[in-house]
């Protein structure tokens, strides 16, 4: 009997190159487009934007919540400047080794985009351009398939690239931060898209479920 596909399985293999744009470093891409996309994959998807709260020190948080499928995730975004500096309620300033900085006040445009990206980063839960956000160039299906057309064509296996992920060496610190933001996918989750780039062994992997399980 044929393995039915799940949710994850088929939104991670999307190929959203095209449709991404890039600024300041980061990378961005269409709500619109996005939960298009979603719907006609998983028509019962729906979402919920939860409350907007505010701390005088920290600035702004946007929440939303993506239901597919019966399974609920949840995900949280700071409203930034350009710069990725919080936002407030007020203008401040802030100081570098160029000189000082500004943070314009946030505006209800300002809220209504982060909310949006907050729901594009939502959808990466489920697998949608989580390969973006894992810092690959190809959803993994692709990355699988140029990997057997590459072996063809040579008449022979491709050498193992995958780099090995050591608890304190090379990524790990970026891993890290990548593993804490996104506990809510669960340690099986999170390793099937780490092992696209990386080696993940099961000393590493128990460390890696430690910071899932950590409260």
């Amino acid at each position: 009997m044929e393995k039915k596909q799940s949710t994850f399985d088929k939104l991670s293999a999307i190929n959203v190159n095209d449709k991404v744009e890039k600024k300041n470093g980061s990378t961005y891409l269409s709500w619109a487009w996005a939960w298009s996309e979603v719907k006609k994959i998983c028509p019962d998807a729906s979402y919920h934007m939860g409350e907007t709260e505010y701390d005088e020190h920290l600035g702004f948080m946007c929440h939303s919540t993506v239901t597919i499928d019966g399974e609920s995730l949840s995900m949280w975004l700071p409203v930034m400047d350009g710069a990725n500096k919080s936002m407030k309620k007020a203008q401040y300033t802030y100081t570098t080794r160029y000189g000082e900085k500004s943070v314009e006040a946030a505006t209800t445009f300002d809220i209504n985009k982060t909310l949006m990206r907050c729901l594009v980063k939502n959808l990466a839960m489920f697998g949608f351009a989580i390969y973006i956000y894992a810092g690959e160039d190809l959803p993994e299906s692709e990355t699988s398939q140029a990997t057997i057309t590459t072996a063809k064509a040579a008449a022979a296996p491709p050498a193992d690239n995958k780099v090995a992920l050591i608890e304190g060496v090379g990524d790990w610190d970026k891993v890290v931060k990548y593993v804490t933001e996104n506990k809510s996918m669960g340690i099986d989750k999170l390793s099937k898209s780490l092992s696209v780039r990386y080696k993940i062994d099961a000393k590493t992997k128990t460390s890696l479920t430690k910071i899932v399980n950590k409260k």
